[in-house]
């Protein structure tokens, strides 16, 4: 995406925005779609990752979430293929920020909400809050 498409979809991303157009769309966005929009986001919450995987992130993320884009959402089976596109192309542009742990998380997440969509809802209750912690081990004295 060039800057013009950052500045023009990055101002729809919101994190709140995001996990509206997830719970809205998820039964008819697919399982790939919502995986990769998912990975996007971990990679958007990584303090390790780069300034410009960020500003891609949220540009994609943006187009996603943009109540107009080329092909509108409403259609039925051709609603998100541009938006798979726009997805799949940012996450080739941020490939290497992506960590083994985000595609965990990501495809439990996937596989939790495909797996019972009757309970989708429950899993947009709160926040999503991420501890993690690095184990350091002094040697004897």
């Amino acid at each position: 995406m060039d800057s013009a498409a950052h500045q023009r979809y990055g101002r729809h991303y919101s994190e709140h925005k995001l996990w509206n157009k997830l719970r809205r769309t998820i039964r008819v966005a697919g399982r790939e779609l919502i995986e990769k929009a998912l990975l996007l986001y971990f990679v958007l919450r990584d303090p390790r990752a780069p300034v410009w995987a960020k500003t891609t992130v949220i540009a994609a993320l943006g187009y996603f979430i943009a109540p107009i884009d080329a092909i509108p959402d409403l259609l039925p089976g051709a609603g998100f293929i541009d938006d798979l596109g726009v997805l799949a192309l940012a996450l080739g542009s941020v490939a290497a920020s992506i960590t083994p742990r985000m595609r965990e998380r990501a495809g439990r997440l996937v596989a939790k909400w495909f797996g019972d969509l009757a309970t989708i809802d429950d899993a947009f209750d709160g926040p999503v809050i991420e501890v993690e912690a690095t184990v350091v081990a002094r040697e004897p004295s």
